[in-house]
């Protein structure tokens, strides 16, 4: 349990997620909203993160907490209902994200399987999966950092094969961007929901405490990450609308990679791209159960969470992954997280929002560019307002949702600090 992440590890844990979030299950509705502008939504999306990054760069280089972001907060915007509410809506977007990721598991295995989707399958499978990556997070930091490098290194490998071979047969006239009105409107609103895509360098900083010399190697790793999922994700992009028509693209809907595939490897194409899903996914898991993990009882040691998180463990292991994984568990088996996936991408942009706010008044303190952080500040509630707005007109019940989870986790928290009257505390 003592052994320490390295760089490469660390970075496999960001890219791992990130990857896993996005490029396999929501690449049909990327090719809806945006069409042939799509590679050019990920490059531009993959901006937007660099500017949050600098933050969490920044602030993880000299504040070393396995709370990562809340840890940012707490010291910027100091103890309070506020903080605490975020602190608890963190928290539960890793536990719906592991819960989603092995509901998606299931539906990709299965159909490979030739096993008809029963509820009984479904669930076994996302048990099994659970189950799986919660006894390798048993073996510690150091493992789950190995877990995660080889399973990225399978699936880089396999999107890989699917951009080279399909580099050869773009047809380069479907990749012309177009910049009329509609389709303006469109990428706005895609770097909107693709941002989101990002969202996984953040777990760097929530294994801080595991890592080798985390002042020099935590903004590596989230630059390096950033940096390596953009490129793989614009270079997909290309090969995918540049092989199929922009129609079949958006009917394919979850599949929409394996069916991009099929033009230049036949039905080979389905099988590996499958392949890759079932890993990217397995590598979302493995890197949010064990953030989500730490979290869970980082906020717990600092005196967010009840008392019974406080444990040191069951088994030799940190009670709070037992409990994320539990849940999330819980959540995959009893609920249907369609909508409330939606709910999370709104989460992780509010806590984005606040992390800039925190950097901006520790960056005298711990350092950073004010004007910089201004201008990311300013471009990120930008794309948090698209976002809404987008939930707006094409979904509104998870917008009223949206707004009803932060009123909840606000009720929730000033309820339990009204009973318990603990607070917050600094990490030394």
């Amino acid at each position: 349990m003592d052994k320490k992440i390295g760089l490469w590890q660390a970075v496999s844990i960001a890219v791992g997620t990130m990857i896993g979030a996005s490029i396999f299950s929501v690449f049909g509705l990327g090719a809806r909203i945006a069409g042939h502008n799509l590679p050019l939504v990920f490059v531009i999306s993959g901006a937007l993160a660099l500017l949050v990054a600098y933050s969490y760069a920044t602030l993880g280089a000299k504040i070393v907490s396995n709370a990562g972001p809340m840890e940012f907060i707490l010291r910027g915007l100091g103890d309070g209902v506020l903080t605490g509410a975020l602190s608890i809506l963190s928290w539960l977007t890793y536990v719906i994200s592991i819960a989603l990721f092995a509901k998606g598991f299931a539906g990709y295995l299965l159909p490979l399987l030739h096993l008809p989707a029963t509820g009984l399958a479904v669930g076994v499978t996302e048990a099994g999966i659970i189950g799986l990556f919660l006894a390798v997070n048993f073996l510690g930091p150091a493992a789950v950092g190995k877990a995660e490098f080889f399973i990225v290194l399978i699936k880089v490998g396999v999107l890989g094969v699917f951009v080279v071979l399909g580099l050869w047969t773009i047809r380069p006239g479907w990749l012309s961007p177009g910049f009329d009105p509609a389709q303006v409107k469109g990428t706005l609103y895609a770097v909107a929901v693709f941002f989101l895509s990002y969202m996984g360098f953040g777990l760097v900083t929530n294994a801080s405490e595991n890592m080798v010399n985390p002042r020099r190697n935590v903004p590596r790793a989230i630059y390096l990450s950033i940096l390596i999922v953009t490129l793989i994700y614009v270079a997909v992009a290309t090969v995918a609308v540049g092989n199929l028509p922009l129609n079949a693209l958006v009917r394919a809907q979850d599949f929409a990679l394996a069916e991009a595939a099929k033009p230049f490897l036949g039905s080979a194409g389905y099988l590996l791209v499958s392949l890759g899903a079932l890993f990217s996914i397995a590598s979302a898991l493995n890197a949010t159960l064990y953030g989500g993990a730490n979290i869970a009882y980082a906020l717990a040691r600092d005196g967010e969470l009840p008392e019974f998180f406080e444990r040191k463990g069951w088994f030799q292991a940190s009670e709070g992954l037992y409990i994320t994984a539990g849940l999330s568990l819980l959540f995959a088996l009893a609920f249907d997280l369609n909508g409330i996936a939606a709910i999370t991408s709104a989460v992780f942009m509010v806590i984005y929002l606040f992390v800039l706010v925190a950097h901006y008044r520790l960056a005298p303190r711990f350092g950073g560019n004010r004007p910089f952080i201004v201008f990311a500040l300013a471009a990120v509630l930008a794309v948090f307002v698209l976002l809404m707005l987008y939930q707006w007109r094409t979904d509104q019940s998870a917008f009223y949702t949206t707004l009803a989870a932060f009123a909840a986790s606000l009720g929730l928290e000033a309820i339990y600090r009204g009973i318990s009257r603990r607070a917050l505390q600094e990490r030394e």
